[in-house]
């Protein structure tokens, strides 16, 4: 059985700071073009920002937001790591905020755009609170739920989004890839390390 090191929880300066990261780069998003192409990528640049932001702290790189009339209403970042509970993937803490923001759990007028196609969990988020319209950047081949590994969209749900693939998908997987390489590559060095120390 694989043993886990307890990490210790995170105090409230560091999650005062990663909210005020957050709001940082929503702010800076507050201004999307007309254009429909170019708006799908703008926004879809906020969740890639956010996305580096979950790097920072030790979290696979997924980011999220929640657009509601043409401007950002709320978004997060995985935070599986920083939280240390595993239903805090990106598209949870966004939705659940914009939930909490509205006052209600219909986000009926709302488009989420999100760096990695969402899990099961996160597209029954989605389908739960009927979000219209979903933006993904890059495909997840292992828990891909919108056609990837298995498609939400194909059940007989009294809800299904539309569902839009490829803005910035080269840019989303190269970050993804480039984290895993990076904890790869820090797993060895460790590893070898251990081994130096023990001759």
């Amino acid at each position: 059985m694989k043993k886990y090191t307890k990490r210790p929880e995170p105090d409230k300066a560091e999650i005062e700071k990663r909210r005020e990261s957050i709001d940082a780069i929503i702010d800076k998003y507050s201004c999307p073009p007309d254009d429909m192409e170019d708006r799908d990528r703008y926004f879809m640049r906020a969740a890639a920002e956010l996305a580096e932001l979950a790097a920072k702290y030790d979290d696979v790189p997924v980011g999220c937001v929640i657009v509601r009339d043409g401007s950002i209403l709320t978004g997060d970042c995985n935070s599986k790591e920083f939280f240390r509970n595993p239903v805090n993937h990106a598209e949870i803490n966004a939705i659940g905020k914009a939930s909490e923001k509205l006052g209600g759990w219909r986000l009926t007028r709302c488009e989420l755009y999100v760096t990695l196609e969402p899990c099961p969990m996160c597209a029954g988020a989605i389908w739960a609170a009927r979000i219209p319209r979903v933006v993904i950047g890059a495909k997840d081949p292992k828990h891909g739920a919108y056609g990837s590994v298995l498609d939400m969209n194909g059940y007989n749900l009294n809800h299904m989004p539309d569902v839009v693939f490829g803005v910035m998908e080269d840019e989303c997987s190269q970050m993804l890839k480039d984290f895993f390489a990076f904890k790869r590559n820090k797993k060895e060095d460790s590893s070898a390390g251990d081994e130096e120390s023990a001759t």
